[in-house]
C-alpha cells in the first residue's frame, strides 16, 4: 500500500490546483492498467494526512474545493511571507524589462532617449529600476535642458548573471523587410531537364 499511497503523494503535490479523488482514481488506474479501488484511494490519503499532521513536515494535506493540496502548516507562515515579499521585489514588470534593456544596451542614455525609443513616458519605470538599484544617474547630457543619464549598476549584473555588458546578448538585426513574418521564402525551383 505504500507503492500507492507515494504515488498518490506525488499527485497531490504536483497538481497546481486541489485534485480530485476522481482524477487520482483516474490517473492510478490508467498507469496501473487495472481499476484502482476508490476506497484505497481514500484509505492511502488517510495515511497520507496522519503522516503530515506529524511535527516534522512544515506542510499538511488539506482539503478543499473538493480535492486534496498540500498547504504549509501556519506556524511557517511568516517565514513564507517574507521570502514572497522578497520574490515580488525581484520582479519587473514588462514595461520596466523593456525600459531597462534600453538602458543597458544604450547607455549613458537619457530619459526623452528611452522615451522616444519605447514610445511611452518612461517615469514611473525609470523610478522603479532606479528604487531596485538595477539603474543609476550616470551623470548629465551636453543637450538643451541638461537631461539626467542612466546606466546598469552592478546590481543589474548580479541581477542578470553577467560579468560585463559585453556579456549580454547582441541584438538581433532588424533591418530586414519588416511584413515577411509568416511568409513562405520565394523558393525557385531549378529547370526541370527533360
Amino acid at each position: 500500500m505504500d507503492f500507492l499511497q507515494n504515488h498518490i503523494e506525488a499527485l497531490i503535490f504536483c497538481s497546481p490546483t486541489p485534485i480530485k479523488l476522481a482524477d487520482i482514481r483516474a490517473c492510478l488506474s490508467e498507469m496501473f492498467n487495472a481499476d484502482v479501488p476508490e476506497e484505497d484511494i481514500v484509505n492511502a490519503i488517510k495515511r497520507l494526512d496522519e503522516k503530515f499532521q506529524s511535527d516534522e513536515f512544515s506542510f499538511q494535506l488539506n482539503r478543499s474545493a473538493g480535492g486534496y493540496q498540500f498547504l504549509t502548516k501556519p506556524a511557517y507562515q511568516a517565514s513564507i511571507g517574507i521570502l514572497l515579499k522578497q520574490q515580488s521585489k525581484k520582479r519587473l514588470s514588462v514595461s520596466a524589462m523593456e525600459t531597462l534593456a534600453i538602458i543597458a544596451y544604450r547607455q549613458p542614455i537619457s530619459k526623452p532617449e528611452v522615451e522616444t525609443i519605447r514610445g511611452v513616458n518612461c517615469d514611473y519605470a525609470i523610478q522603479k529600476l532606479l528604487d531596485k538599484g538595477l539603474v543609476e544617474i550616470t551623470g548629465k547630457a551636453d543637450t538643451v535642458g541638461r537631461p539626467l543619464l542612466y546606466g546598469t549598476t552592478p546590481k543589474f549584473m548580479e541581477y542578470f548573471g553577467i560579468n560585463d555588458l559585453s556579456d549580454l546578448p547582441t541584438p538581433k538585426d532588424f533591418s530586414g523587410e519588416i511584413n515577411t513574418i509568416g511568409e513562405e521564402p520565394d523558393l525557385k525551383e531549378p529547370d526541370a531537364q527533360a
